[in-house]
């Protein structure tokens, strides 16, 4: 069963910056596009920037130019650089892999908070 485990989240001043990652337990499989998604207090999960197994990014509006995703495929990782971070970015951060087994498949980490303090 291919598991997620995630790393990086902490407590940061607004202006400061973090980087999480996120390792795929399991490399038997073809894993696809990779990404980071937040849920903040009372609010829905969103996404925050994903990329695909060729290197394509895409970012939400409220993060570009401030948050960069890479991947290592040679680790089976995902990293989100997070910079000049803001207080509106506080929240769980969750990675998310998308992966085949004969069919299409996603798994999801367990979150890792990122509180940002002004």
């Amino acid at each position: 069963q291919v598991q997620l485990v995630e790393s990086g989240g902490g407590l940061v001043q607004a202006g400061g910056s973090l980087r999480l990652s996120c390792a795929v337990s399991k490399t038997d499989y073809k894993i696809n596009a990779m990404g980071w998604y937040r849920q903040a207090k009372g609010k829905q999960r969103e996404s925050v920037a994903r990329i695909t197994n060729d290197g394509t990014t895409n970012y939400a509006d409220s993060v570009k130019d401030r948050f960069t995703i890479s991947r290592d495929n040679a680790k089976n990782t995902v990293y989100l650089q997070m910079n000049s971070l803001k207080p509106e970015d506080t929240a769980v951060y969750y990675c998310r892999v998308d992966y085949e087994v004969f069919k299409a498949l996603e798994v999801w980490g367990q979150g890792t908070l990122v509180t940002v303090s002004s």
